[in-house]
């Protein structure tokens, strides 16, 4: 009995801990048709309010199992506090070179987390952070969603 008190204390112990190092996680789900147009922004904003820590800033993509594509090019733009903006171009791996998902899937659903910058520093302030898709096409099937995680790294 006093074991399994003790593991639960445990697991969630490790539960709250995780959380602690968020400061910020979102998922965008407003995609009409599960399809996310290409003129569609994406707009995330959330604040640092310790600059003195280092970062890891992920990106959250959702979508329906066996994704036709085995990437997406992406443009995201980070406005800092002190209004420069960087734009970066990422493509969006969705498959391994053998075309494996790279998601972790539950049934038709598939969730990918993959780091945007890792150990960075961040000016204390609001940030605005925007996504859009550089596909092709009029739009993106089968996108369940998309968002960003930032958490403090230790």
């Amino acid at each position: 009995m006093k074991t399994r008190l003790f593991l639960l204390l445990g697991i969630f112990t490790m539960f709250i801990s995780c959380d602690k190092n968020k400061v910020y996680s979102k998922l965008d789900t407003d995609f009409e048709n599960n399809r996310w147009s290409s003129d569609q922004e994406k707009i995330f904003d959330f604040s640092i309010e310790d600059d003195s820590k280092t970062y890891t800033l992920n990106l959250k993509f959702s979508h329906i199992y066996d994704y036709q594509y085995e990437s997406i090019p992406l443009l995201i733009k980070i406005t800092s506090p002190d209004e420069k903006e960087e734009q970066i171009p990422f493509d969006l791996k969705i498959k391994d070179a053998t075309g494996k998902q790279l998601a972790e899937c539950s049934g038709d659903v598939c969730d990918l987390l993959v780091p945007l910058k890792e150990n960075a520093k961040f000016l204390k302030g609001a940030y605005k952070i925007s996504i859009t898709n550089q596909h092709k096409g009029p739009y993106l099937p089968n996108v369940l969603g998309i968002g960003l995680e930032v958490i403090t790294v230790k």
